[in-house]
């Protein structure tokens, strides 16, 4: 009987780390404090299948990079969904405003040495696509990896 229970918790160990939880490195600083260089977090890959994802859950994205991006062209991006179909963002002396309203991001803490100062041009989401940013917006814009995905590239909801 023992044998029996050992194998069942073996199988569903394997079931739920290799098809419900994707395990996750984080590589770079773009989404500290929340999550840092390194560490290792856990993506729930079902987290979206009886709802749609919503602002300010931290996903994993699944990345196709530019031809002239320095990325590996497989690569898994864990961001922060600030912008939802439909909707218009921008960011306008570091503030994210979307349809022209100021987003309240009470995770964004920050840095008084080196204070966001992003500036863009409003970007309308189409109907199946979300915008993405980390949350250390300390970083130039231009070395962090932000901007709009369609639905089907994000892989799941991240863990804590």
């Amino acid at each position: 009987m023992t044998l029996l229970r050992a194998t069942l918790w073996v199988v569903i160990f394997l079931v739920i780390f290799r098809v419900v939880l994707l395990p996750i490195r984080v590589t770079g600083i773009s989404m500290e404090p929340t999550k840092h260089d390194r560490s290792i977090n856990l993506v729930n890959e079902f987290a979206y299948l009886w709802h749609k994802p919503q602002r300010g859950d931290i996903v994993a994205i699944r990345f196709v990079p530019s031809d002239n991006s320095l990325e590996p062209p497989h690569v898994m991006l864990l961001k922060r969904i600030i912008g939802l179909p439909g909707e218009t963002v921008a960011f306008v002396n570091g503030q994210v405003l979307i349809n022209g309203e100021i987003l309240d991001e009470p995770y964004e803490k920050p840095y008084e040495m080196d204070p966001c100062n992003w500036n863009s041009a409003p970007v309308t989401l189409g109907a199946n696509q979300y915008y993405f940013v980390g949350d250390n917006r300390s970083m130039p814009p231009e070395y962090h990896t932000h901007g709009e995905y369609e639905r089907n590239r994000i892989v799941g909801k991240a863990l804590f």
